[in-house]
């Protein structure tokens, strides 16, 4: 037993199971099914988390009826097919020692037709907060018919091999929308007093636990979002809470944040603190006789879990985005070593930012999530011939590359031109409320002093000095530059801003790093519509100056809109007195003012001492083609750290 996280390392009763710590790899949309079924993706995905040492798994949601389907990649629904497929990912999750359940969701007026080409049947028909579609309120006869499908798929799940179910109640889907008086306007047996709207959620258990059996698990999943007026509540959701489990129809609940009202804190971006659920948690075990409590919403690291048990605010932890950036951590929490566990950066690009756009999901920092079932998981096997491996460039693209090169057995020398590892990547770390980055490139650091990596810092190397050193392969990793040209996607016919040469221009890179100090009133060229020229403004004005945003998307951070970051930060940049110009662009710089146009509008004069310009960059392959060497990451071509950090793993996986 470990001595460093006692209260997260002890076991749980869980009804018939026992779990081995208190660990939970909560649910969440991963989209990965094949033409609806669960395939070789899944199931390489979550056994790997089991592998890694979580208690147990619930698996992502299954709609429970043709108006359930929320995704392209749902699971089929209401049909037995998915049974043996499903089977195969309980057999290898219980392989590993884990208990596994399976989420039961219907959404309720936030459907989705583009995926389910039905109507989206609610309790009384009011609008879709996911679009612009209203909804069917449910007759009678369609209620049972939902709960039907809920019975039917509990069925399927027992069939499956799942240790129990978790019924969506979050968020606002339909069983919640029963509870909660905004939505549920109905004047018969499903609606009006208290009893008769949780009469939904009742008849629902009661008929499952008949179908399932004793020895199957019944988990419910509820939420918190004290933003919206019309949600619940925290007495009321109490009070619910309360009311089932008197009657026993849950073994546990847990309890998240934000809802379709709000959705920012649903899945919590770096602008909310950590443990956002806990005090929820805390709340409900206080009105729970019989139910194990489960916190989510934040909680990153095991030294906040074992916080949130060890003070009794909840019974288990779900930590989701934690474990999808380490699949390890309950095992490196375990043996001591919560150090080595990489540490989620809440960034949400790669995981709620490709499910956002129906894709299946993978990790910023951890490209093997998804992968699993082509690369082996998240661990790395040696070398059949050791060689000496030198990688050009210590940005995030080389930084993987010469870990999991040393990983795997080679001898590795990492040659980095400036005084600190990370490049581009530690710039975006100094922006507000970004310091996870930071603590990745520190992870980063022991990672390499632990596999005895030498590092060399302030070494540029040419072609010539590179060869000199002796290398069997070197990996050239060196990154992109600004290209001072401040080009646009919307005046395509200059290949350069006009009047740029007039001077008072620095790129946002130069600002972040500190090598120039702009004036006090700034103009920042928004051209990525991304964290650069959002992080730079914001980091701006925190630090006193007067910032107008100029950019030619429809929104500040528009390309960050799938992270659900973007809204809080354009809030804050309004808070703090900026200028958001959307779809417009800059017409001429003239050294002390821009001349600047909205799309279909007229031009007007803007004064400001300094243009800060975030567009993108040009890609450093010189000594690359010099030496014929391989390329990763900016030198390919100038991206996100994503696509870096994806190939700086994939090349050295092969070496």
């Amino acid at each position: 037993m470990t001595n460093h996280f006692p209260a997260l390392f002890q076991p749980l009763q869980l009804r018939h199971k026992t779990l081995r710590n208190r660990i939970v790899f909560g649910s969440h949309t991963a989209n990965m099914s094949d033409q609806g079924l669960p395939g070789e993706r899944h199931r390489g995905y979550y056994e790997e988390r089991a592998r890694g040492g979580a208690a147990m798994i619930v698996v992502e949601p299954v709609p429970v009826h043709p108006t359930a389907v929320l995704t392209r990649g749902n699971f089929r629904h209401s049909t037995d097919e998915v049974i043996p497929h499903f089977r195969k990912i309980t057999d290898a999750v219980h392989a590993h020692g884990a208990v596994i359940c399976h989420q039961l969701y219907h959404v309720g007026q936030h459907g989705d037709f583009d995926n389910s080409f039905q109507p989206s049947w609610s309790p009384s028909g009011l609008p879709s907060f996911h679009d612009s579609d209203g909804s069917h309120a449910m007759t009678e006869a369609e209620i049972e018919e939902v709960i039907e499908g809920f019975v039917q798929a509990a069925r399927r799940a027992k069939e499956s091999g799942f240790d129990g179910i978790e019924l969506f109640a979050a968020y606002n889907a339909v069983i919640d929308q029963f509870w909660l008086p905004f939505n549920n306007r109905r004047d018969d047996r499903w609606g009006g007093s208290f009893e008769n709207r949780m009469r939904f959620s009742r008849t629902l258990m009661e008929r499952i636990r008949r179908m399932v059996g004793e020895d199957f698990i019944i988990g419910l999943a509820v939420s918190m979002d004290p933003s919206s007026p019309v949600s619940q509540t925290m007495d009321q959701l109490q009070e619910i809470v309360s009311w089932h489990d008197r009657r026993q129809l849950m073994d546990y609940v847990t309890c998240g944040t934000g809802s379709y009202f709000s959705g920012a804190s649903i899945i919590p971006t770096v602008f909310f603190g950590d443990k956002l659920g806990a005090p929820f948690a805390e709340a409900l075990k206080q009105a729970v006789k019989h139910a194990k409590v489960q916190c989510e919403s934040h909680v990153r690291t095991p030294e906040n879990a074992d916080y949130v048990v060890a003070s009794g605010q909840a019974d288990m932890v779900s930590i989701v985005r934690g474990q999808i950036a380490d699949p390890h951590l309950a095992n490196k929490a375990k043996e001591g070593r919560p150090e080595d566990v990489r540490p989620c950066l809440s960034c949400n690009q790669m995981c709620w930012g490709r499910r956002s756009r129906d894709y299946w999901i993978s990790c910023l920092i951890n490209p093997s999530a998804g992968r699993e079932f082509e690369w082996g998981g998240d661990r790395f096997t040696p070398a059949d011939k050791p060689k000496k491996v030198l990688v050009i460039g210590g940005g995030v693209a080389g930084l993987e590359a010469a870990r999991v090169a040393a990983e795997r057995g080679h001898q590795v020398t990492l040659a980095e031109a400036s005084d600190k590892l990370g490049g581009q990547f530690r710039l975006a770390g100094l922006t507000p409320r970004r310091h996870q980055i930071i603590d990745y490139l520190d992870w980063f650091e022991r990672q390499l002093a632990r596999l005895q990596v030498k590092v060399l810092l302030n070494t540029p190397l040419d072609a010539d000095e590179a060869e000199a050193m002796g290398a069997d392969l070197v990996i050239v990793a060196t990154g992109s530059l600004p290209d001072g040209k401040a080009f646009q996607r919307a005046m395509p016919e200059h290949d350069a801003l006009p009047g740029i040469e007039r001077g008072n221009v620095a790129s946002a890179e130069d600002v972040m790093a500190r090598i120039v100090r702009p004036g006090k009133r700034v103009i920042v060229l928004d051209e990525t519509a991304n964290w650069k020229g959002a992080g730079v403004a914001l980091t701006l004005a925190e630090a006193g100056h007067e910032v107008t945003m100029v950019t030619p998307a429809p929104a500040v951070m528009a390309e960050m809109a799938r992270t659900a970051a973007d809204m809080t930060l354009r809030a804050r940049l309004r808070e703090l007195g900026v200028e958001l110009l959307t779809e417009t662009v800059i017409r001429e710089w003239h050294g002390d003012a821009a001349t600047i146009q909205p799309f279909g509008g007229p031009a007007q004069r803007r004064t400001a001492d300094t243009l800060v310009v975030a567009a993108t960059n040009v890609s450093e392959r010189a000594v690359g083609d010099e030496l014929n060497a391989p390329m990763i990451g900016d030198a390919v071509a100038a991206r996100n750290a994503a696509m870096a950090i994806y190939e700086g793993r994939r090349l050295t996986m092969s070496i």
